[in-house]
């Protein structure tokens, strides 16, 4: 019976993808793997995945007809959109959790000296930040999340690994020497991709990381305290000026219009929602002081009493 099962499933897989004629099946701790006469190779679990790990996000430009982004799951291209997603377009600001507790703290990529920054470099735009290592040194995922390409980019790349995460953003890590993951792999914080080197168009060996949200690159050190190797902030709040080409982080004391892009952030939010995920051991009353709000406009706004017992990792809304 549980044969029966297994070759009505891959019949099932085959009709769907037509295109590939499957070899044979192997069980693993991840999950059922399904290999290829081409001798490619996908886990079963992952041949209908639409790439959507954050459904707040994607809900939200989902159901904006003017904006109509794209953000789809392809393991060709480095970037997946068929057009190019115009973030400036953007009218409201997203709060979105960098961290929290349904997944993992932030683990730094590669602890090295930063070379070069953000912005305005050698007469183009240098959409991430270069960090300074040896061939060979271990290059590990920032956040948790799924794999979504990893091969050699034609573009002066190199061998590039993208990683979509649960926060709803990806990470770009380029110029490695080895690549260590595969498309669709699950990968948590810390967890080794591949090893820093010099492919590509690149003079030395060193790490390019960026951090893009539908395809568009935003400052690192937006999210990153790369001086003290951590989060910056576990709230990211995402607007239209992050996405100005070589934008400085907007705690940048040389930044001066962009030096309360939180505040305005927070103030822009305000008629549009804003969620907020419980953490171990947030209280509504906490929640409410965090968010410059009160427990009785979270209740009201969620349909919840004060003495709602709060499971972690709900989304709550706040404004």
């Amino acid at each position: 019976m549980k044969h029966l099962l297994i070759v009505s499933i891959l019949l099932v897989v085959v009709n769907t993808l037509s295109a590939q004629t499957i070899k044979d099946t192997i069980d693993s701790p991840n999950g059922k793997i399904i290999m290829y006469e081409n001798r490619t190779w996908e886990y079963l679990d992952d041949i209908d995945f639409d790439g959507v790990l954050n459904e707040l996000v994607h809900d939200h430009f989902a159901n904006d007809s003017l904006l109509n982004f794209e953000w789809p799951w392809d393991s060709e291209l480095c970037y997946s959109s068929n057009r190019t997603n115009d973030l400036s377009q953007m009218k409201d600001t997203l709060w979105l959790c960098v961290t929290d507790s349904m997944y993992s703290d932030f683990v730094m990529p590669f602890d090295g000296k930063i070379t070069s920054r953000y912005g305005y470099r050698r007469g183009r735009y240098h959409n991430g930040i270069d960090i300074n290592l040896n061939t060979g040194d271990t290059v590990v995922a920032a956040f948790d999340g799924k794999v979504r390409y990893s091969k050699y980019n034609k573009s002066g790349f190199g061998n590039l690994v993208i990683i979509r995460h649960y926060n709803g953003l990806e990470t770009f890590y380029a110029h490695l020497s080895e690549l260590i993951v595969v498309p669709n792999q699950t990968v948590k914080a810390g967890d080794v991709i591949g090893l820093g080197g010099n492919t590509g168009n690149s003079y030395g060996a060193h790490l390019h990381f960026e951090t893009r949200f539908y395809d568009a690159p935003m400052n690192p050190e937006e999210i990153i305290d790369f001086k003290n190797k951590k989060i910056r902030d576990e709230n990211l709040f995402v607007h239209k000026g992050l996405f100005r080409p070589g934008a400085s982080p907007s705690h940048s004391p040389n930044n001066l219009t962009a030096s309360t892009g939180h505040t305005m952030a927070a103030s822009s939010a305000k008629g549009s929602e804003v969620y907020y995920r419980v953490r171990s051991g947030d209280t509504l009353g906490h929640i409410a002081r965090r968010n410059r709000t009160t427990v009785s406009q979270i209740c009201r706004l969620n349909n919840i009493k004060p003495t709602t017992t709060l499971k972690i990792g709900r989304q709550l809304r706040v404004r």
